[in-house]
Order: C-alpha cells, then sequence, then structure tokens
C-alpha cells in the first residue's frame, strides 16, 4: 500500500503506514502456513486449513505488531491493542465477493460481543416491538477485561486454500442482530488492486 489514508493516519498516528504495511503481509503468510499444515496433513476436506488459518492469523499480526502496540489476550489469542483500537482478523469468505457481504455465523457469542460492545454505535436503531426491556447479553469473561473505551478495528479478509488472499480491507463495522451482517461505516482495501 504506496500511501496511507486519512482514516488510518486519525486512527494509528505516526505508525499508520507501518500497520497498513504490516497487516496484508501478515495474512499471506498466515494463508501460506496455513496452506502448508494442509499439505503436510493430506486430509481429503479443509479442516487443516481452517483451523489453521484461524490460529496463525493471530500469531502473525502479533509477531508483527509487536512493535507498535500491546498485546491483549481473548478467548486464548493474542490480539494487538495499537492506539486504543484493537486490531481483529476476520475471515468472512472463501471466494472473492465484497467485503459489504461479510456477515457473523452467529449473532451472539464472542465475536458478536465483541463488534457490539467496542464497534461503533448502531446507525439505525432497531425497532423494538418488545413490551418489556431487552435481556442483557451475557458478556464473555475475557470482554469484561477489555477497557470499555477501546475501539475496534475489524481486519477483515477473503482467502481460499486455492487462491490465497483475494481481498483485505479494514475499518469499523456494526453487527445487524437480525441478519447477522456486518453494515461498515468505514472501510478501506489494505491490497494494492
Amino acid at each position: 500500500m504506496d500511501s496511507v489514508s486519512g482514516w488510518a493516519r486519525g486512527i494509528f498516528g505516526e505508525v499508520a503506514g507501518a500497520v497498513a504495511k504490516a497487516v496484508p503481509a501478515c495474512l499471506r503468510r498466515a494463508h501460506e502456513r496455513a496452506r502448508n499444515g494442509q499439505e503436510g496433513v493430506h486430509t481429503q476436506t479443509l479442516e487443516a486449513y481452517g483451523h489453521g488459518l484461524h490460529a496463525v492469523q493471530y500469531e502473525e499480526l502479533a509477531a508483527a505488531l509487536a512493535p507498535y502496540g500491546d498485546p491483549v489476550r481473548l478467548q486464548g489469542r493474542t490480539l494487538m491493542l495499537v492506539s486504543g483500537h484493537l486490531l481483529y482478523p476476520l475471515r468472512y469468505a472463501a471466494k472473492d465477493v465484497p467485503v459489504t457481504a461479510a456477515r457473523l455465523r452467529s449473532a451472539t457469542g464472542f465475536r458478536a460481543e465483541l463488534i457490539r460492545r467496542h464497534g461503533p454505535e448502531p446507525q439505525q436503531l432497531a425497532l423494538d416491538l418488545a413490551l418489556g426491556p431487552e435481556p442483557v447479553p451475557d458478556v464473555p469473561p475475557d470482554l469484561a477485561l477489555l477497557p470499555e473505551d477501546v475501539r475496534l478495528v475489524l481486519i477483515a479478509y477473503a482467502c481460499s486454500l486455492e487462491r490465497g488472499v483475494m481481498r483485505a480491507e479494514w475499518g469499523d463495522a456494526e453487527l445487524r442482530r437480525e441478519d447477522r451482517y456486518l453494515v461498515w461505516h468505514h472501510h478501506e482495501p489494505l491490497l494494492g488492486g
């Protein structure tokens, strides 16, 4: 990435260029490691690739971003906190589709609550047809350890065993509970076009 956007500079300050350059390289290395694992076990399914990619994406980001931020342990993984923003990788597809097609598998759980608690405020309030107060979701214990003022930067990417990393973008998004789609307030590519 040749230039750094105003958004990235506003989020990460002086280290924006280094972070923007490091993230796509980390995703590519994570894919290579996962692909090597898949080839090593010679299974007919893609379990080794998928599980491997999930694990190594955090490791690669933590190692590369260590000079620019602080590690935070959440759900047994090391995530990086850079300039008050938690960088969270999210593989949203195994085919080349736009990041606006990204959706979570579940509207509950760690990822969903992370996005709700530390992502942007919803742009449109949900229609409340309930007669009583909305139930308060269970907060995963790790999230309770994260300061409330930490903001979330999602690193959303499409990646497959055969094609590698096809798309990578970062930005901030809210989660629509009804259909689990991410509604992006801001997103921009990390890979050159």
